[in-house]
């Protein structure tokens, strides 16, 4: 099979996946997440803060989608994401606890302006268009948004998806083809896109008030 023809099963496989997993995901309560999301701002709503050992950047979640947001809270849970912190802290959330969490620190998603980056978009991204938008905006409420999402960050979610780290059979496929060079040049590119994602802030002011 050429790699057009996987790209386009794979593409088709995930919508239906994305189709079936959004039926069963709970509508968030924001308000009640902000409650629930305490310990996620010790990391997520300092900007600029890193993991160690490795070292990278905490992604930016400010312009996630919840519905991804959930999906990925359910993937550390589940071990299909391997992250020891992640994984204790989602490991006692239920789904409607990580639903409301969702809609809390994703906010209000990104929109994409439906046009075109200014500068040409790299070879290796022709694939990755598909999902995550040409500006780095998701088509799709199921795929993450990258734009202005920490280079250091992306780089090492793609090297997990290669290695096995993070359990997904379309991701898998795609980064399999990607060089080290292919996703350092993917990681810029998103990175310097806008709209871009931002980092949580501590306090929303539109649930401030009790």
């Amino acid at each position: 099979m050429s790699l057009v023809s996987r790209i386009t099963a794979a593409l088709a496989l995930s919508a239906i996946v994305a189709g079936t997993v959004g039926v069963a995901w709970a509508d968030g309560n924001a308000a009640r997440g902000k409650d629930l999301a305490y310990t996620c701002l010790g990391c997520h709503a300092v900007a600029n803060y890193k993991n160690v050992y490795p070292t990278y950047s905490v992604p930016k979640l400010t312009g996630q989608s919840a519905a991804y947001i959930t999906a990925a809270l359910q993937g550390y849970r589940s071990g299909d994401r391997s992250h020891g912190t992640m994984h204790a802290h989602a490991a006692s959330l239920s789904d409607q606890d990580i639903a409301d969490i969702a809609a809390f620190l994703g906010g209000e998603p990104l929109k994409s302006t439906g046009k075109a980056p200014d500068a040409s978009v790299p070879q290796a991204a022709q694939v990755c268009v598909a999902c995550h938008g040409v500006d780095g905006v998701a088509v799709l409420p199921d795929y993450p948004s990258l734009a202005g999402q920490h280079a250091d960050y992306i780089e090492r979610a793609l090297e997990e998806y290669k290695k096995g780290a993070r359990k997904n059979p379309i991701m898998a496929g795609f980064v399999s083809t990607l060089s080290a060079a292919d996703i350092k040049t993917l990681a810029t590119y998103y990175s310097r896109q806008s709209p871009g994602l931002e980092t949580v802030a501590r306090r929303a002011s539109r649930f401030s008030a009790r």
